[in-house]
């Protein structure tokens, strides 16, 4: 019996293309077993709830609390709590003891950050940024293309599913495009639960599998706590805020203005054709609309019928037209109104 994500994956790879001699392959099946499930018309999962099953450790783990709490800050190490809840009478693993420190600690010892880079037409991530400065706070909808680096961002007023399902229409409309994979941390508008159904079997929203069936792309979900996985998205969300929002916000705030979302996303345009894209990037040397030229022939096709608005009101110059920018063109000023002083991009 395979897994409700096995499931998913023979679906969308088999959508990509790819034969069953190869999904077998990639996944580790027999052909046998993946020529049966494309042939079966379920196309939604169905998920049997697990009993929760006790652990040997879950009688220490309100000493492995108080006892980590208390050494704050001085860091107690897996091996030496092991030994003192061994000397307790723990006769389980230090595996089980290391996953549980996690979860406590929120954060795994230090590793050596090394940078991955995906084949072109591969990778996407995707993530919320949290956009201060007006009235209330907006959200960000950050996606990046793994490859080219090439950007694209949607303001938006709240993080509900359907708001995320448009902002990817947005999203690959504007790279003209859609990756294979997109890449997720614990969003819950898309993400319900992590390793709900047992480990890698993940809960996700009930309209997040047919969306993704349709699109092409499969859903991967990083691991938390590690920015080699997720870090591009990361970075760019916090290279959205520094670099558009707040210098736009704060010049609209000092001429008595307020930046609300169809401001914001009208001149979220000019900003990413004009700035962000065609920045030089500090890792692949190049700009990312330069590099997005490169890769748009490896991204899938748009499906024929593209339904559901956008989220928010009109967004003028959807899709970027790509002029002949010089090699060696950096970043440009950014005017949102006359009557508000330029403002100079940063990064």
């Amino acid at each position: 019996m395979i897994s409700n994500e096995e499931l998913m994956t023979i679906k969308i790879l088999k959508q990509q293309g790819y034969s069953q001699r190869a999904i077998a392959r990639q996944l580790g099946l027999s052909r046998n077993t993946v020529k049966k499930h494309i042939l079966c018309k379920e196309e939604t999962p169905t998920y049997a709830t697990r009993p929760t099953k006790p652990h040997k450790l879950d009688p220490y783990k309100d000493y492995l609390k108080q006892r980590i709490a208390s050494a704050t800050p001085v860091h107690l190490s897996a091996v030496v709590l092991m030994r003192e809840i061994k000397a307790k009478g723990y006769e389980g693993g230090i595996t089980r003891l290391r996953h549980y420190l996690v979860t406590l600690r929120g954060i795994k010892g230090a590793e050596p950050v090394v940078r991955f880079e995906t084949a072109p037409g591969k990778q996407m991530q995707v993530d919320w940024g949290q956009m201060r400065g007006g009235k209330k706070p907006l959200h960000a909808f950050v996606a990046v293309l793994g490859y080219s680096r090439a950007l694209f961002v949607h303001i938006t007023d709240n993080m509900r599913y359907e708001t995320l399902e448009a902002c990817h229409r947005l999203a690959f409309e504007y790279f003209q495009g859609i990756p294979q994979q997109i890449g997720y941390d614990n969003m819950k508008t898309g993400v319900i639960e992590r390793h709900a159904y047992g480990v890698g079997q993940h809960k996700f929203h009930q309209g997040f599998y047919p969306f993704s069936k349709s699109q092409g792309f499969m859903p991967k979900l990083c691991k938390p706590y590690r920015p080699q996985t997720k870090g591009k998205v990361e970075r760019m969300v916090q290279y959205v805020r520094n670099n558009f929002y707040a210098p736009l916000s704060t010049q609209l705030s000092a001429s008595g203005l307020t930046l609300d979302i169809d401001t914001a996303n009208i001149q979220l345009m000019p900003w990413l054709n004009d700035i962000a894209n065609v920045r030089m990037h500090n890792t692949i040397k190049e700009q990312p609309m330069i590099r997005l030229i490169s890769e748009r022939p490896y991204l899938q096709a748009l499906p024929l019928v593209q339904p559901a608005a956008p989220p928010t009101a009109a967004i003028q110059e959807r899709v970027p037209a790509l002029p002949d920018y010089p090699a060696d063109a950096l970043h440009h000023d950014l005017s949102c109104y006359d009557e508000v002083p330029t403002m100079r991009a940063s990064q």
